[in-house]
């Protein structure tokens, strides 16, 4: 179903406006603006709360060596200050009302959100649209924020499973964009001027790469109208057309490097292994199966490696399994840390069970437990306005479709056991991708 919303005088064209998805669990709605900006709503009736986010399509793997960690540094500097507000007006404005904003920044997309309460929607939208399109980026803000991402990275330091998984990306992907740490270097953010993140921010957040969505307490027509004046104010460039990022990003190698090891010595308590190997794409039909084989190594007490590593042979006391899905590479791993001691044995244990999946496959009992996992915590998701408006937001800007909750349950309840046999087999063997961070390392 399609219809068409009211114009601002001073655009051509009309917005168009799609019904996705209508139930007694809550209305989905999408509309695109003639500047390309696309705006995606899900109302939630009974409840009291609203969540909203930007998102934009640029991440640390769109950054050039010398503005590593400009993603991530404009994901401050955006909140410290608009023509119309000082940094204390972003935050105090927000926090009168009980609400919360925060961001992050990802791999490939940065996010602003704010949960409020439904007649508070208004203010957290005229907020983060005047953020998003009014920063003013002042210089002495900026070199303040300089040293706050200075002690950032420091504490990142103070985090061996972090190092771990950044030597991980390291050893999968070389030098290649994607493996950046997020947050950059000392030596890139002590160099990065305020001129050349402004420089950034006025390339990539345009309104063709940007996506506002909101889940909860609120209706459709009124949110667009509220989004729509809140970037009639801004100062980015209107003009549609613009390509996005991924017409123009550099691939993924489709190997890992060939030094698949990545240690670093370091005086900690435990050795910290982040051990994997390629995955699926974003894109991938198979990342329904992956998921499913990755909660069935490491998704919980009742996993593989949980039960071999932790209950019957005590080595560590986390363990755990994670899938990586990118726009053109993905990865599956196991985390875990252990008595420098232990690493060795550790390492054996968990790349016997990876050969044993490849070679056996899963069991009947495993299969429907992962599934159950997964469809259990996606319906679980449901019952909060951020994680509804996460999905669509993160569905919009990635696939530019509505896939509803129940077609994802669709999907993972579909996965057969030949399906996880397959991944397996074709997944879990070497090389294997491993980043290593303690007193201990890995021989051959």
């Amino acid at each position: 179903m399609a219809g068409t919303y009211w114009t601002r005088p001073d655009c051509e064209g009309d917005m168009t406006t799609q019904l996705l998805e209508q139930g007694r669990y809550g209305t989905v709605r999408r509309t695109v603006l003639p500047s390309g900006l696309r705006v995606i709503t899900e109302e939630v009736p009974g409840v009291r709360s609203a969540s909203v986010g930007i998102y934009a399509d640029v991440g640390s793997r769109d950054e050039t060596p010398e503005l590593a960690g400009a993603s991530h540094f404009l994901e401050h500097v955006l909140f410290k200050g608009t023509k119309r507000r000082s940094a204390l007006q972003i935050s105090a404005e927000v926090e009168a009302v009980g609400g919360d904003s925060n961001a992050y920044t990802s791999k490939e997309h940065t996010c602003f959100h704010t949960q409020v309460l439904g007649r508070d929607l208004p203010l957290a939208v005229d907020v983060l649209c005047d953020m998003i399109t009014c920063s003013v980026l002042d210089e002495r803000e900026f070199d303040i924020e300089r040293g706050v991402i200075f002690e950032e990275i420091a504490a990142g330091e103070d985090e061996p499973a972090d190092i771990a998984a950044e030597l991980f990306d390291e050893a999968a992907l070389g030098k290649h964009p994607l493996a950046q740490p997020i947050l950059g270097t000392n030596d890139s953010i002590a160099t990065m001027t305020r001129d050349a993140v402004f420089g950034f921010y006025q390339s990539h957040y345009v309104p063709q790469r940007l996506v506002v969505a909101a889940a909860g307490s609120l209706e459709h027509d009124t949110f667009v109208q509220l989004v729509d004046e809140g970037f009639a104010f801004g100062e980015l460039n209107m003009v549609a057309g613009q390509k996005t990022l991924r017409d123009r990003r550099q691939l993924a190698p489709s190997r890992p490097a060939a030094d698949c090891t990545v240690q670093r010595i370091k005086d900690t308590e435990q050795a910290h292994l982040t051990l994997g190997v390629l995955g699926v794409a974003r894109h991938d039909e198979r990342r329904y199966a992956v998921s499913v084989l990755s909660q069935i190594l490491g998704g919980g007490m009742s996993s593989r490696l949980f039960q071999e590593v932790r209950e019957r042979r005590g080595l560590a006391y986390a363990v755990s399994a994670f899938v990586n899905c990118y726009d053109d590479i993905g990865f599956l791993g196991i985390y875990a840390g252990c008595s420098p001691t232990k690493l060795a044995e550790l390492t054996d244990v968990v790349m016997a069970e990876l050969e044993l999946a490849a070679r056996s496959g899963v069991s009947v009992s495993e299969l429907a437990r992962a599934k159950g996992m997964i469809s259990g915590a996606t319906v679980l998701d449901t019952e909060d306005t951020a994680s509804r408006m996460s999905r669509i937001g993160y569905r919009e800007l990635y696939f530019s479709d509505y896939s509803s909750v129940d077609d994802y349950l669709d999907k993972v309840a579909a996965v057969t056991l030949d399906d996880v046999a397959h991944v397996a087999e074709q997944l879990l063997v070497e090389p294997y991708i491993v980043g290593l961070v303690g007193p201990a390392t890995l021989k051959g």
